[in-house]
């Protein structure tokens, strides 16, 4: 069975969630998931889809694929400068958010122009963990 780093993620979660000065419940409705599940999460006792971690990460404002490599969804190594170069852009605090919107998307037809995959574009690959979808989890 391969191993999850949910602990990890939960931790970095945590961090984040507590840097945004956000508690567990405000994170939770700002990311549209329930609390219970949102702890469960930090806790590293469930694993989160892909499309969760992008919730999430929309309301800590960072970078989802930070998050997917966290997660063990992207491949770090691979996906490295990529996810490096979009969380700089995204935590530059002088961005005004449609700034960042404008340099993400200019950044990402430049790397699809020269024939790099984004990441972003296709669907983090799921595992049967991934699966575990929180049934209280609220529509977005």
């Amino acid at each position: 069975m391969a191993s999850l780093n949910v602990g990890n993620l939960g931790e970095y979660l945590r961090e984040q969630r507590r840097n945004a000065q956000l508690s567990l419940r405000q994170l939770a409705d700002a990311a549209g998931v329930s609390n219970p599940y949102l702890s469960q999460i930090e806790r590293g006792l469930r694993k989160p889809s892909a499309e969760v971690l992008q919730q999430v990460a929309k309301a800590l404002r960072i970078s989802a694929e930070t998050l997917y490599v966290r997660a063990g969804i992207l491949d770090a190594e691979r996906d490295r400068d990529e996810v490096e170069t979009r969380a700089v852009i995204l935590a530059d605090p002088t961005l005004t958010e449609a700034q960042k919107t404008a340099l993400l998307q200019i950044y990402e037809s430049f790397r699809k122009e020269n024939g790099i995959e984004i990441a972003g574009d296709a669907a983090p690959r799921q595992t049967a963990q991934d699966g575990d979808a929180d049934p209280q989890q609220t529509a977005g």
